[in-house]
């Protein structure tokens, strides 16, 4: 049985040692945190996104959407999201869930015994050795989906740069009643986005000067957002703890995912601003992409050489729209532009939102071969 070793035990980095699974390898997940646990903010999971985690099996608790709109600070609707053109469109409407619960719904999935909590990979090398704390090991394949300040990647690619996105993100959970809504102003997006048991996810994207902070982050946002439309303010007082994380992408897009018997996959080779909402959905995608390819070849390097040419052109792509998504949404702070952004959104039918991107949404997981082996019933 091939073994593999998954450097990272975020939403990519598990997704991706579950296709392996699924398909015959022999798994070794390393995350460094004491825990197996997803921060204190939720994620949206788009169609294209929902589709490979079917095909890897997985049963997660989404939450999804309703009908919403695009509003305006004060909450005057601009424009409407038609849940229902989704699912003509797609077959699915967006949907949402907490962090930590879809870690806990993909860890699930995986033999106990794959997860190794608590181990810090000190480095990764083309021909399969990871070394770590404890000493080392010599694995069939390695996956290096260890974020977004990856080590393994700035080894591979010394020159690889973090940018600046323009931008700050505050996020929470509220357990407020709220519809799906975005509101824009002038360099300024406030989302929500309902998960289950009455539980909102909320956050506030600001362009500013990098490094700012705050001595109290919530009388800070009270006081710029309080008489923003409802439920802002609640949403605001009643979340426990509220995160605040300036916002990177990688500065150029790699000339490569691989190397050898390692793969670079989600953040830690196409890392991208939050605009779009792709970030996490792309690192699902590559998790079904890596396992079919190597499911399909006994050639490691073959099988990531051709990952490397389905998932590298598709995800930049990504990329590059979720910097432009930025630019014209969250970070758009001249008047003018801000003005006929709003005219524009006015006029849109209800349907426009789920017609647009819509490369991205009708995207389709190739299908993984499940293997019968020893694997299934560990």
């Amino acid at each position: 049985m091939r073994h593999a070793v998954v450097i990272g035990g975020g939403i990519g980095g598990l997704c991706a040692a579950i296709g392996l699974h699924r398909t015959g390898w022999r798994v070794t997940v390393y995350e460094r945190a004491p825990e197996l646990t997803g921060i204190g903010a939720g994620i949206s999971i788009w169609p294209n996104a929902q589709r490979a985690l079917t095909e890897l099996g997985v049963e997660a608790p989404l939450s999804p959407q309703r009908d919403g709109a695009v509003l305006d600070p004060r909450g005057r609707r601009l424009a409407g999201w038609d849940m229902s053109a989704y699912v003509r469109r797609y077959g699915l409407p967006l949907a949402a869930i907490h962090r930590a619960d879809l870690i806990e719904a993909l860890c699930s999935v995986l033999p106990e015994s794959s997860l190794h909590t608590g181990v810090e990979v000190l480095s990764a090398t083309p021909d399969g050795v990871v070394r770590h704390a404890s000493g080392s090991i010599r694995a069939d394949l390695v996956v290096a989906a260890d974020g977004i300040r990856s080590p393994v990647r700035q080894s591979l690619h010394p020159h690889a740069r973090l940018a600046y996105s323009r931008g700050t993100a505050f996020r929470g959970i509220a357990e407020v009643p709220s519809r799906l809504s975005t509101a824009w102003g002038r360099g300024t997006e406030v989302g929500i986005l309902p998960l289950l048991d009455g539980r909102v996810y909320w956050w506030i994207a600001e362009a500013r000067p990098e490094g700012l902070r705050h001595d109290d982050v919530r009388a800070y946002l009270l006081d710029t957002y309080g008489d923003w439309h409802a439920p802002v303010r609640s949403l605001i007082t009643a979340t426990p703890e509220i995160l605040h994380h300036d916002l990177y992408h990688l500065a150029t897009p790699l000339p490569t995912y691989v190397s050898g018997r390692l793969a670079l996959l989600g953040d830690a080779a196409h890392a991208m601003p939050p605009y779009l909402g792709q970030g996490g959905c792309q690192g699902i995608e590559d998790a079904v992409v890596l396992a079919a390819t190597l499911a399909s070849t006994s050639d490691v390097a073959a099988g990531l050489r051709e990952y490397d040419a389905l998932r590298r052109p598709r995800s930049q792509r990504v990329w590059r729209t979720s910097i432009r998504a930025g630019s014209m949404g969250p970070l758009l702070r001249n008047p003018v532009g801000a003005a006929v952004r709003t005219a524009v959104l006015r006029l849109a039918p209800p349907s426009a939102m789920a017609r647009a991107e819509s490369w991205i949404n009708d995207w389709k997981p190739p299908p993984l071969p499940r293997a019968s082996t020893a694997a299934d019933h560990s």
